[in-house]
């Protein structure tokens, strides 16, 4: 202990809530509320109590997530009578009432150690009558004190005042990591906050020099937080700003300046494209037989990929397409060969260049501005030698491809290429006894690895497929994933068996929803309870007065290791939440 410190006389300042009554265990505590205290709220205060066990001082802190109102003789029959009549009998209406509140433990304490306070279990319950005080911000950090610069805080314990001590390792060894990576889940309706809580989240892991940010960013969200773009009304974090100030550099790669570099996303986007339909070939076996052929030729004839906007490596495709030896390798019928000949005779070479060529052909472009392949991003990003690993946010979204031929199949095509590089990299930095010690941040997640897909969506089912491989194989390379969704039950099952932490916002309390976080929760009936008090943001009356809850569960925090969830409201201010963790300019 500290010098010139008394844990117990801190505690000694603080308000007492109640007593522990009867019957309890070590899984769940029952309160019986004092006098002094049923007035004020309970539910979701943060509380402690002091015990002995195995002769050394131990502290047990937990929320309060249940308080009941009990009055025996206004259970009694006879009486209820009179009170039907009366409203209240003075002799024992509110005089006779008592209020018992259950108290599940999340963190318990010992006395002693090197630090001070070494983590401990709750083995035995403490005698009737012990008391239980109001937890506050300098009891907590008394017992945090030699943690204290790991701490991150994303907001205050739920409906009270103290801020609820989180921590956020990176996935290397040595201080202050974890050893291995965690994958995290933010699920919540639209407007209940997660994406704001998604990006703090994000300036926690990025206080780590080496560790690596990397944000798939289909809506273009975070690409405009980077660049300092928030609209006027929101919660506008400066993410750009405070990532500078951390000493991290950071890189918005959007569809216009990501150059692809594989032939083989070069066959399927000239599959999806409208150029071989307009010359008579439907989507079928023959046109993708057509683009694999195209393709080969043409990197066999040595033309390079970020040539292919080039009139005269269109030329020469086209050239190919008209020769009747490639033509026989891929309509074998004599009909339909001699229709798409005749299609292509009539064709104007200068309309499909322009309308249907060039806007495939300039996703491999290397000679635009800022533009930067697949492959060098990811070197750049994923550099071992590098003092601060950066953060990369690649913008995907459809505002930015005008003039490109883009769509949601081509964005899935894109996505698998920039998860395959990172697979083979986090394999690559294994083999060599390097972690990758890298987060890989995946906005609207029900859309990339949904519980159901139609079976003609094989663009989508492959990215889905690479994301269920990553999350069970990758947790040991040092590669993790955030995954950010409206909806908890859409989310590919495996995929939600591989979380380790979860924060879970306002909307999730009805049907499917609830029956998935029932399912995540298990027997935690009171926890359930407390979500299902959360209230939407957006019923609030003004900006000020509106409340992002949230409820985590995994090793988020240092209250946290029984495994029993955890209740916050968010910060609802940018100002606040730079100075809870000192990241003001």
């Amino acid at each position: 202990m500290r010098a010139g410190y008394d844990i117990d006389l801190l505690i000694d300042r603080t308000e007492r809530l109640g007593v522990i009554g009867s019957p309890s265990s070590t899984s769940e505590l029952a309160l019986d509320i004092l006098g002094t205290a049923v007035t004020r709220k309970l539910v979701g205060e943060l509380a402690l109590f002091r015990f002995l066990q195995d002769a050394a001082a131990h502290y047990a802190l937990g929320q309060i997530t249940e308080v009941q109102l009990r009055n025996v003789w206004h259970e009694d029959p006879t009486m209820r009578s009179l009170i039907r009549q009366r409203g209240r009998v003075d002799a024992v209406s509110e005089r006779q009432d008592t209020h018992q509140g259950k108290m599940v433990i999340s963190a318990v304490f010992r006395q002693g150690g090197p630090a001070g306070y070494e983590p401990s279990i709750l083995g035995t319950v403490p005698s009737t009558g012990t008391a239980i005080h109001l937890v506050t911000d300098e009891v907590l950090g008394e017992i945090l004190q030699p943690y204290r610069d790991q701490l991150f805080y994303l907001g205050h314990v739920y409906g009270s005042k103290p801020k609820l001590p989180l921590w956020f390792k990176h996935f290397d060894r040595g201080p202050e990591g974890a050893g291995e990576a965690y994958h995290l889940g933010v699920f919540g309706k639209t407007g209940s906050g997660k994406s704001v809580l998604a990006k703090m989240i994000l300036l926690a892991y990025a206080r780590y020099p080496k560790m690596a940010l990397l944000v798939i960013d289909p809506q273009g969200e975070f690409a405009r937080d980077v660049r300092g773009g928030s609209a006027a009304g929101e919660f506008a974090l400066p993410l750009g700003g405070v990532l500078k100030r951390l000493g991290k550099q950071t890189f918005v790669l959007t569809v216009r300046n990501l150059v692809l570099d594989r032939w083989e996303l070069f066959e399927q986007i000239l599959y999806e494209s409208p150029f071989f339909e307009r010359l008579t070939i439907p989507k079928s076996e023959n046109r993708e037989l057509a683009c694999r052929i195209l393709s080969h030729k043409l990197e066999k004839a040595r033309v390079k990929l970020s040539d292919l906007s080039r009139r005269e490596s269109f030329n020469k495709a086209w050239a190919l397409l008209g020769d009747e030896r490639v033509q026989k390798q891929f309509y074998r019928s004599e009909s339909p060969r001699l229709r798409f000949h005749a299609t292509w005779e009539e064709a104007d070479p200068d309309e499909f260049f322009r309308d249907y060529w060039g806007p495939v052909a300039e996703l491999f472009r290397e000679d635009r501005s800022g533009a930067r392949s697949v492959s060098r991003a990811l070197a750049w990003l994923l550099n071992p030698d590098s003092p601060s690993r950066p953060v990369l946010v690649i913008d995907l979204s459809k505002e930015q491809a005008q003039g490109l031929f883009w769509n949601d199949r081509i964005q899935s095509l894109v996505i698998k290429r920039l998860l395959d590089g990172l697979t083979q990299a986090a394999e690559y930095f294994f083999k060599e006894g390097q972690s990758l010690n890298t987060l890989v941040v995946i906005d609207e997640a029900h859309r990339l690895a949904p519980r159901e897909l139609s079976r003609e969506d094989n663009a989508a089912r492959s990215v889905r497929d690479v994301l269920v491989d990553a999350a069970r194989t990758t947790r040991k390379y040092g590669l993790g994933w955030f995954f950010i969704s409206q909806t908890l039950s859409s989310i590919h099952s495996e995929i939600i068996q591989q979380l380790r932490i979860f924060f879970f916002g306002f909307g999730l309390g009805l049907g499917q929803e609830f029956q998935a976080l029932r399912q995540l929760v298990g027997s935690s009936g009171t926890a359930l309870d407390l979500y299902q008090l959360f209230r939407d943001p957006h019923s609030a009356f003004d900006v000020a007065s509106k409340q992002y809850s949230f409820m985590t569960i995994g090793p988020v925090s240092p209250l946290s290791f029984a495994g029993t969830p955890l209740f916050f409201n968010a910060f609802n201010t940018v100002e606040a939440f730079l100075k809870a963790n000192r990241l003001e300019g």
